[in-house]
């Protein structure tokens, strides 16, 4: 339990009242850690309680938040422990410790207060925090030194807690105490004897606590004490020089050496650190040195041509400034590691491509900076490029061309020069040189095409471009640029000038005229192509252009002829049926292409519902059947128009007589003239054409057959006898058989007829592996087995490659080549440094016994390479001048003798001179220190002699002009020592010749001075700072042993109390002190922490009044050597109003019915505050508007009653949030919500959603369909909320409501039970009652209204005309009727309702549709032209009546109406009878067709015979004309052998192969059969080929494998 807890229990808490008695207060006294169970006391007995009292006022204990360590028996009236109690848990340093809980009886409710005091016993021993605390004491720490020690914790208090310490062994530590032990004071360990680490470097003391109890108890730490050295040692080197080797270029991190050092101190004295002090060289770039370890690594780059060994000087030092020196010799170890270096001397970019071999393109110079074997260095080209390298002298080179050259095929040349010398591994390197090819006129233009080809449109508008011809000339710039002419010619005797132009640059060619196709359809001309070159080159190519046909030509009518008397041109009988033959009308257009394509269009027509016209062949036909009511004069005008765009048309004018008769014509045609005897007889010459054209075509046709029958039969016999006829193969004066028998083995002539698609495909001959070829060449022949026959491509190609190659195997390694130039001497001089420009070297021309002349025109030159040019060369004066001022240092730095090396280069013969010219040292740079200013930090406690090295000075001159002493400012502690160096250089070391004392003089100033040998002597300076450095001998102290502090409750965390100061004597790490808080028996170092380093206390938990009131802060410092001081600080604590009032439910009715009276306890609860006076006064209340109030029972305990009556309904439940604020300032409150939930009672019935419904339906739905859902609601809860729904009994028209609809008893959805019709009932009503399901059960009713919707389920009845079998005429219209007349009226009715009833009225068929017309809305039918005589009597009208329903639904009615004035003439063109009658075939019209038929057959025959005949004549000339045929004679010889074993030749094979279009889609093979006899020309297996047919052999041989079946006729 927590100190708040028991604190909130026993504050203000005395007595209950109102609702309960208190009968009295009880207090018991217990030890802690008693067993569970044990008896605490007879709780029944000292209340003057009975046990059923307990039971039956439902006792129980109440400790609000606190853990239940009692528990109430009620069966015995006692109490027990609960839970095991610890004292030192509960209550801490607390005393006395006690328990605080209430017993609460109900009905009547009473409350009992008791309290429990726990007895502490000696059960925790003391503690240490840590069981072992170490020290850290200089050696120098003086007796008297103080060192705070951590005080030990006992739980347990008063006699049972902490008394006295004791410590062990007391030889140099002794134990003094600030305060007494009981009270929790820290004690201090005092130094009463010196440490000496030498004797003794740990210590082990035990540190005893001892507690007062019986028995005693007590507890240990161990105290480990560290005696730290003093810094009185230098470090040692274990060997004064290493040596070591390193390869050249070894990597980064590379370990050189390892370099050790020891120091006979300990601790931070003997850390010791290395370091490379070199100053004058780049060893610092180079090398690197681990500064714990001595370890030497690479860091630079180790390059043996710099420097071949390296000399490293290290120094170790120790933390107090104490050192020692010592060198590394690093030999480095050459490795080839520098590739050949090209330098480009002089160079050609562009060379003319006529070029003679052997013009020089460039010089170079090749330098390799390794030596021996790994400066050697050979150099060479690569390969394929008309260019070599010759050796001019010892590192030079010049390239040279070694071919001709030919811009056209290269343009330019990167030229790649490879150099690599011999070190192993080899190193080369290559410089690419760009060369240029200048052109030379030397090709001529080029077409892009053989020949152009290109169509214009006919009546173009001259200057038209028609198109662009292009050419292109290899060469370059003007010589390539293309010039275009037209050749002179002429097209049918007109220049061709006169017919195009061509654009002399562009090549684009211009119509000068306006062509006609009529006229002229294509024409060819030459345009020549002329280049820019001197002389120019010229090439011409063939145009051809053709005239594209436009639409500029109207189409001309041949038949009918056109002619002022004709009036008459066809008569059609009346008795003529639908499709009736007028007439053709025929006519041309002498266009071509779709430009020709006519068209037929009937534009006029006396009556347009007789005739038609053939939009394709020009037929003029009947549309329907000719009447007598037709009138005998129709005129007919026929449109003809072509396909071009735009079309062009031609009209014609056709008289048709519609009459059975001659006369009956003439009687209309009064003025008809008679220009044409028809005396012919059309059908006795149709019969004779189509007789003589049949006879023709059945005597083609047996023709045909007799001669493809008799081939057969001919190369049958010739196939079946082909054994036994003679073969005598005959060879032209060159072949010769060299097979060593005389005999060949067959002849095979192969006759292959291939299409034009075979290109497509593969036709593959195979021959045995045993035929020979035979060659025919000028020089004899030669025979070729079949192994060679493979190799033969081949070796072609490799002999081309070997030819190419040859140049570059003879350049490769080509070392001994005649120089160039020659070496006429060297020169060298010698010049001091820093002489100004324009300063003479000397006079080259007179050294070298030059002439002036000769440095002119030899282009005299200074070649250095990569260096900076210092010297340039006067061609006027011939000599050496310097043109950049020298440094020696820089060039050379400290490198003697330093030189310039450079190379005078003439050319026309080419010369080298080698000059050399001295560099001499001048006093021109004083030493300097690479450090002004140089820092030692050395301990006071430093012994005499150590040794301190100092960096040496660096003095780039060399000689007598470098360094040679030093010298220091003062020497009253300090003297120099020099130390010389086998390499001539000197060390300087500073020596202490006397103590230090930093009380005395902390720091030392010196001036170091060195000096050089020069005249006049030059030097420099550096600035020696010494910091004494201080021993540990004084211990830090407070400046006042007591501190005292307020803080504020609830202080926010990082807030400052105050500050503790102390101070110490010491200097620097000596001086510096640590703050620290020592506290451990409490939660101090929780609450508050110092600043280590400023020693600020601040806050760092949080600070409750209520827990603690005031702190008692314990301090240390220490400093570095483990000295140490304490104090401490008193913080009294300031109360704030800082606790809420703190709301604890006893105990609570979840649940209330909606009928409970007012009064009735709702719930009980305790408030407390755990602060004290005005902060710890709690006001509570309710919040408004609840049937609620809050009633106090006693002090801190209120009860929450019912105030008025209750409704679930309009509340269902209540959030009660019971609000508690303090008197404090400011006022803090806090709230609890409690949940109360309003039980339900059956008091509400349910209600609809609507007071009525209405819904639709459409009829002919199916039963069982959902109409629509009622939905009623009750405003109680579960049960009695639950909805049930009921049908009302009722009928409807005499029928019960339930057989037309149903509801659903829980979810209100009705369905409709049967299949509705709009016609027989349009709505019904009826009512639903909604039942819940309380006790007793409430219910409602509503009324429904079902809505029957009507659907297009119903077509239109036409109710006139009345539609009967008899009926034939309906309606009569007289002649005389005008426009709009009305005929009559269809009348017509749909039972459907609404836009289903809406009716529309539409014609859909009629006799004549332009006569009568039917209103869309009132089904009137009138007439919509004036009715004329030549209108037919008997009229047939269709008339469909259509609803607007979706899907709509219609009626059709027939309509006879007669137009005529009489009803005798209406019965005579209404019969009963039916004509049906079959007209007879036009014996004209199929006599015609027969011939055009017959005609056509027998002209494809014709020509397709021809084409056939002139398409395999075309082929067997083209397979003759190749030469890949012998004349073969049919005869063997004498001196043929049949080696087949019979004695004879089997077979002679004449295969002819006739392949289709589809050849490509199958392989066609020719297999010999196996017993067939093979020939054999020699024991090789040789074959005899052609010339021609050796070289084809080896391209075709690898990808085509050929084999022939035997086949004995031609497949097509």
């Amino acid at each position: 339990m927590s100190d708040r807890t028991m604190v909130r229990q026993v504050l203000l808490f005395i007595c209950l009242l109102s609702v309960s008695s208190v009968r009295g207060q009880v207090s018991y006294s217990i030890p802690e850690e008693m067993p569970k169970g044990s008896l605490v006391g007879n709780i029944a007995q000292d209340l003057g309680l009975d046990l059923k009292r307990l039971k039956s006022g439902k006792a129980r204990i109440y400790t609000g938040d606190s853990a239940e360590y009692i528990e109430l028996n009620k069966e015995r009236g006692v109490l027990l422990i609960r839970e095991r109690i610890d004292r030192e848990a509960l209550c801490g340093q607390t005393t006395p410790c006690a328990l605080h809980f209430q017993i609460i009886l109900e009905n009547p409710m009473e409350f009992y207060s008791i309290t429990v005091e726990v007895l502490d016993i000696n059960d925790n021993a003391p503690s240490f925090e840590k069981e072992e605390i170490h020290f850290k004491i200089s050696e120098s720490a003086i007796t008297g030194f103080k060192f705070t020690l951590e005080p030990a914790v006992d739980l347990d208090v008063g006699i049972n807690g902490l008394k006295r310490y004791s410590l062990k062994p007391t030889d140099h530590f002794v134990l003094k105490f600030n305060n007494q032990p009981s009270r929790g004071q820290n004690a201090e360990m005092v130094l009463q004897k010196p440490l000496d680490r030498e004797t003794e470097k740990h210590m082990s003391l035990v540190l005893t606590a001892i507690d007062g109890g019986d028995p005693q108890m007590s507890g240990i730490t161990q105290i480990h004490i560290t005696v730290l050295d003093v810094n009185d040692n230098a470090p040692v080197f274990t060997q004064p020089v290493y040596k070591a080797n390193i390869r050249e270029n070894a990597r980064k991190g590379s370990i050189v050496t390892t370099v050790s050092a020891t120091d006979s101190d300990e601790g931070s004295n003997s850390l010791i650190e290395y370091s490379i002090t070199n100053t004058q060289d780049n060893v610092r770039q180079v090398f690197d040195i681990n500064g714990e370890n001595g370890e030497v690594t690479v860091i630079g780059n180790i390059d043996y041509e710099k420097a071949h060994h390296y000399e490293i000087r290290v120094q170790v030092s120790d933390r107090g400034g104490l050192t020692d020196s010592c060198k590394i010799i690093v030999d480095v170890t050459d490795i080839n590691d520098n590739s050949p270096s090209i330098s480009i001397m002089s160079k050609t970019n562009t060379i003319a491509e006529d070029s003679k071999p052997e013009t020089v393109v460039t010089m170079i110079n090749v330098q390799d900076q390794d030596s021996g074997e790994n400066g050697k260095v050979q150099c060479f080209l690569n390969a394929n490029i008309p260019f070599t390298l010759k050796s001019a002298t010892n590192n030079f080179f010049s390239l040279v061309t070694d071919n001709n050259l030919d811009r056209e095929r290269e343009s330019g040349y990167n030229i790649s020069v490879i150099c690599a010398d011999e070190g192993s591994p080899s190193l080369s390197s290559s410089v690419t040189l760009s060369l240029q090819i200048s052109d030379v006129n030397d090709n001529a233009p080029v077409f892009e095409r053989s020949s152009y080809e290109a169509t214009i449109p006919e009546n173009n508008t001259p200057g038209l471009s028609i198109f662009t011809v292009r050419a292109r000339d290899a060469d370059w710039n003007t010589n390539a640029r293309v010039s275009y002419i037209l050749e002179d010619s002429s097209v049918n005797g007109v220049p061709i000038s006169s017919y195009v132009s061509v654009s002399a640059d562009s090549g684009v060619i211009h119509a000068v005229r306006s062509f006609d196709y009529e006229q002229i359809k294509d024409f060819q001309f030459r345009v020549i192509a002329q280049d820019g070159g001197s002389p120019p080159l010229s090439s011409n190519v063939s145009v051809k252009i053709i005239i594209q046909d436009q639409n500029d030509n109207a189409p001309q009518v041949l038949y009918p002829v056109q002619t002022g008397g004709s009036v008459v041109a066809e008569m059609v009988p009346r008795s003529a049926d639908v499709g009736y033959l007028v007439t053709k009308v025929v006519a041309v257009d002498v266009d071509s292409g779709q430009n020709a394509w006519l068209s037929y269009k009937l534009q006029k027509a006396t009556d347009r519902a007789l005739f038609e016209v053939g939009a394709q062949n020009g037929e003029i036909r009947t549309v329907r059947q000719v009447t007598d009511k037709d009138a005998v004069k129709q005129k007919l005008t026929v449109v003809v128009q072509d396909n071009g765009q735009p079309s062009r048309s031609a009209t014609v004018n056709i008289n048709v007589a519609v009459a059975d008769s001659f006369p009956e014509v003439l009687s209309e045609f009064p003025d008809f003239t008679h220009d044409k005897d028809y005396n012919d007889n059309l059908t006795f010459y149709l019969v004779l054409a189509l007789a003589v054209v049949s006879f023709l075509f059945i005597v083609s046709i047996i023709a045909i057959l007799s001669v493809k029958c008799y081939r057969w039969r001919r190369e049958r016999m010739f196939y079946k006898s082909g054994a036994n006829l003679p073969v005598i193969p005959y060879y032209p004066p060159l072949y010769a058989d060299v097979g060593g028998t005389g005999t060949l083995q067959h002849v095979y002539n192969y006759e292959v007829c291939r299409t034009t698609d075979s290109r497509k495909s593969d036709l593959k001959y195979a021959r045995p592996s045993s035929e020979s070829i035979i060659s025919l060449d000028s020089s004899g022949t030669q025979t070729l087995t079949h192994a060679q026959r493979e190799k033969l491509s081949n070796n072609s190609d490799n002999q081309r490659k070997m030819s190419d190659r040859t140049m570059v195997r003879q350049v490769l390694l080509f070392i001994c080549l005649l120089p160039v130039s020659s070496v006429r001497g060297q020169v060298s001089y010698s010049i001091p440094e820093e002489m100004p420009k324009g300063s003479l070297v000397g006079n080259i021309a007179q050294d070298l016994g030059l002439d002036l002349k000769r440095l002119k025109s030899g282009k005299a030159r200074i070649y250095t390479g990569d260096s900076a040019e210092y010297i340039e060369l006067n061609k006027e004066r011939g000599v050496l001048l310097i043109r950049e001022r020298i440094d020696r240092e820089a060039l050379c730095g400290q490198t003697t003798p330093c030189a310039l090396h450079f190379q005078i280069i003439l050319e026309n013969p080419v010369e080298l001179l080698r000059v050399t010219v001295e560099i001499t040292d001048i006093n021109d740079n004083p030493p300097t220190f690479e450090k002004t200013e140089l820092k030692f930090r050395i301990s006071e406690s430093a012994v005499i002699g150590s040794k301190f090295m100092l960096e040496r000075a660096m003095d780039p001159d060399v000689g007598i002009n470098d360094l040679q002493s030093y010298s220091l400012s003062s020497e009253d502690n300090f003297i120099l020592k020099m130390k010389n160096q086998p390499d001539g250089t000197k060390l300087v070391e500073m020596v202490l010749q006397k103590e230090l004392d930093r009380e005395k003089e902390d720091k030392i100033p010196l001036i170091l001075t060195a000096v050089d040998g020069g005249d006049p002597k030059l030097s420099g300076t550096a600035q020696i700072h010494v910091t004494v450095l201080d021993v540990n001998d004084n211990a830090p102290v407070f400046t006042q042993p007591f501190y005292k502090s307020t803080v504020k409750e609830n202080t926010p965390k990082g807030t400052v109390l105050g500050k503790v100061s102390a101070s110490d004597a010491d200097n620097d790490g000596n001086g510096e002190i640590v703050y620290s808080i020592t506290n451990t028996m409490d939660n101090v170092r929780e609450i508050f922490e110092v600043d280590q380093n400023t020693g600020e206390v601040m806050v760092r938990g949080e600070i409750d009044f209520e827990k603690s009131r005031h702190y008692e802060i314990h301090f240390q410092a220490t400093d570095e050597g483990g000295l140490t001081d304490s104090c401490k600080m008193l913080v009294d604590v300031i109360d704030a109003n800082d606790n809420v009032p703190l709301i604890n439910i006893l105990t609570m009715t979840q649940t209330i019915s909606e009928d409970s009276k007012p009064g009735t306890v709702v719930a009980m609860m305790n408030v407390q505050d755990p602060d004290s006076e005005d902060n710890g006064k709690v006001m509570c209340s309710v919040n408004d508007n609840l049937p609620l109030r809050l009633k106090s029972a006693s002090d801190n305990f209120y009860s929450i009653v019912t105030e008025n009556d209750l409704d679930r309904e309009r509340d269902s439940g209540y959030n009660i949030s019971v609000f508690c604020a303090d008197e404090g300032s400011p006022s803090l409150s806090s709230s609890v919500t409690l949940s109360l939930q309003i039980s339900d009672v059956n008091d509400n019935a349910p209600v609809f959603e609507r007071s009525s419904y209405e819904a639709t339906i459409p009829e002919n739905n199916t039963p069982g369909l959902s109409i629509f859902t009622v939905r009623a609601r009750d405003a109680d809860w579960n049960q009695n909320a639950r909805v049930s729904y009921i049908l009302e009994d009722s009928s409807v028209n005499g029928v019960p409501v339930s057989s037309y609809v149903s509801v659903s008893a829980d979810s209100g959805v009705i369905h409709a039970v049967r299949s509705f019709d709009y016609e027989q009932i349009k709505d019904f009503q009826f009512r639903l009652i909604a039942q819940d399901g309380g006790s007793p059960p409430l219910s409602s009713n509503v009324s429904v209204k079902i809505i029957i919707q009507d659907q297009n389920d119903n077509a239109p009845q036409v109710l006139y005309p009345v539609q009967t079998g008899g009926s034939v005429v309906a309606e009569m219209v007289s002649r005389s009727a005008d426009v709009g007349y009305l005929v009559t009226k269809v009348v017509a009715v749909d039972v459907d309702s609404g836009q289903n009833a809406w009716l529309s009225y539409k014609l859909q068929k009629a006799t004549d549709r332009a006569l009568f017309e039917v209103g869309a809305q009132n089904g009137e039918i009138r007439t919509v032209r004036q009715v004329t005589d030549k209108d037919a009597v008997k009229q047939k009208l269709t008339v469909v009546v259509e609803d607007n329903g979706q899907p709509s639904r219609s009626a059709t009615v027939n309509i006879n109406v007669a137009v005529a004035d009489s009803f005798p003439e209406v019965l005579s063109e209404f019969p009963d009878f039916t004509h049906d009658k079959d007209y007879n075939d036009n014996l004209t019209f199929y006599l015609v067709l027969a011939l055009a038929v017959v005609s056509f057959l027998f002209i494809v025959s014709i020509i397709a015979i021809l084409s056939v005949k002139c398409y395999r004549w075309r082929r067997e000339r083209m397979f003759y004309k190749s030469g890949a045929n012998l004349p073969v004679i049919p005869y063997y010889p004498p001196l043929y052998a049949d080696v087949g074993g019979t004695g004879t030749l089997q077979h002679v094979y004449n295969y002819e192969v006739c392949r289709t279009t589809d050849s490509r889609k199958s392989d066609l093979k020719y297999a010999r059969p196996s017993s067939e006899s093979i020939i054999s020309l020699d024991a090789s297996g040789t074959q005899t080929l052609t010339h021609a047919q050796r070289e084809k052999l080896a391209i075709n041989h690898s990808d085509t494998q050929v084999r022939f079946n035997h086949v004995s006729k031609c497949f097509v």
